[in-house]
């Protein structure tokens, strides 16, 4: 294999990686992003959660009898 062609078959190499690179990076920002907005819908769900059990007057400490 000439040096030519050994250097044809790296840059061929590079560009496949950096296309690689580029969409792993992708995938990783969107997956920030969904991971992110789980979050934000579990705080309001964990608040309007606190907020139902405020309204009942349910305790935390309420279970029912151990035989129901």
């Amino acid at each position: 294999m000439d040096l030519e062609t050994r250097v044809m078959d790296l840059e061929s190499r590079l560009a496949f990686q950096d296309d690689a690179l580029q969409t792993l990076s992708d995938v990783v920002y969107e997956q920030e992003r969904v991971i992110e907005r789980t979050r934000l819908q579990m705080q309001a769900l964990l608040k309007r959660l606190e907020d139902l059990q405020g309204q009942v007057g349910v305790a935390e400490d309420d279970a029912p009898p151990p035989h129901y």
